[in-house]
């Protein structure tokens, strides 16, 4: 089947996060949208057709979760990363930001540290912040183009620890661990009796030439068990369906799970809803050729934004992306040619060049002098963001010219 990414679909006035708060989130309503992680393609055509069929149905009810639904998980764990598991590890969830939270109040009491690795997705620090826990930073170092974890200093934050929250792949710098890197983790887990939260929702979207091993499976491989490791798993990200909230978690040690079901019954929230079940057994049960298709244009995606920055804004590096559709630009050198701030380069994105990204510092200090963009979305409209960036950085060098038209 032929799936045309390059359609463009109106989102405007569809309650969209993403186009409709523009205004409140930029101060312009017409900004090019490559913020929020959602993507801008049509859903797999078996995940339209199940909601179709589901919403004909007039009552809208309780429900439970069919075996179908667990079948379907199962099988793609076990399909697309060799991950046996079993019925009874899975939590279903709602959404990968209450698992977070109810994982901090689960593993660690009120004052106890947990460590995240910024720059990373913003909730992990919320989750800490919001419940009274203790945020330890164990920042991410940037050698050489690319980002690697400081296990010394992870070390010695895990002396005083009781919870890891770990993002694999990473978000917002893209890294897919390697099988190494993950196994010096569990390494130093054992060590000092950390559990380990992984936050594990784009591991279906990798570029080619990575692989994405799962934390769990590691554990087992190396220690004989995986007693420490909860594994959040969704279609959200994969399939383009994260407003229907409905994720699991894969935890395979009794005592963790029985903690955490106590802990999403204390916080009173269900993900029990008749459309994010049939969409979440469509997507994991039919969406495979539809992913397929996905990755292959993001990666032309990705190879466009890559050789227009080189040939026409050097000013802006790209940190070569492994996993997700989420690129990190390191904007430095634009900011010394411009003289300017994160607050100010923010700015002149949104109002110089008429792109709303998501600004470097919303993912922690280290994230100062970078913004994230989303490529999610028709191949034209990332090129006339870029085109527009690189009208507003022209006119900033030289006056009121644009310069030649390179798309």
């Amino acid at each position: 089947m032929n799936h045309d990414f390059d359609r463009e679909i109106s989102r405007t006035h569809t309650a969209s996060l993403k186009y409709d708060a523009r205004q409140s989130m930029f101060g312009e309503p017409g900004v090019i949208p490559l913020w929020v992680a959602d993507m801008d393609f049509a859903a797999p055509p078996a995940v339209i057709q199940a909601l179709s069929q589901r919403a004909a149905h007039p009552v809208y009810g309780y429900t439970v979760y069919p075996d179908s639904l667990y079948e379907a998980l199962i099988a793609w764990l076990k399909r697309r990363h060799g991950w046996d598991i079993r019925r009874d590890w899975i939590m279903m969830c709602p959404g990968v930001v209450p698992s977070l939270h109810a994982a901090v109040m689960t593993f660690a009491e009120p004052g106890e540290a947990v460590i995240v690795q910024p720059p990373v997705y913003f909730p992990f620090f919320s989750a800490v912040t919001s419940t009274g826990r203790q945020l330890v930073h164990n920042p991410l170092r940037l050698r050489n183009s690319r980002y690697d974890i400081d296990y010394d200093h992870l070390e010695r934050c895990a002396e005083g620890a009781r919870l890891l929250l770990l993002c694999s792949p990473h978000n917002p710098v893209g890294r897919v661990w390697s099988k190494q890197e993950l196994k010096r983790i569990l390494q130093i887990a054992e060590k000092y009796g950390l559990a380990i939260f992984s936050d594990e929702i784009h591991a279906d979207l990798l570029y080619p030439g990575n692989q994405h091993h799962v934390l769990s499976m590691l554990a087992e491989a190396s220690a004989g068990n995986r007693a420490s490791v909860v594994t959040a798993v969704a279609p959200s990200k994969t399939f383009n369906i994260p407003g229907l909230n409905l994720s699991a978690l894969i935890v395979p040690n009794p005592e963790y799970r029985e903690k955490l079901g106590q802990t999403f019954d204390m916080m009173h929230v269900s993900a029990s809803n008749p459309f994010s079940i049939v969409a979440f057994e469509a997507a994991y049960r039919e969406g495979e050729a539809w992913l397929d298709a996905l990755q292959v244009y993001l990666q032309k995606t990705h190879d466009v934004v890559a050789e227009y920055l080189a040939a026409h804004l050097p000013e802006i590096h790209l940190i070569k992306p492994e996993g997700t559709y989420l690129l990190w630009l390191d904007c430095h050198t634009l900011m010394t040619l411009l003289r300017i701030n994160d607050m100010q380069l923010r700015h002149f994105f949104v109002h110089e060049a008429g792109v709303g990204m998501s600004p470097g510092t919303l993912f922690g200090a280290a994230g100062s002098g970078f913004m994230r963009m989303n490529i999610g979305a028709p191949r034209h409209v990332v090129e006339t963001a870029l085109e527009n960036i690189r009208k507003a950085v022209y006119r900033a060098k030289h006056g009121n010219e644009h310069g030649p038209t390179n798309f």
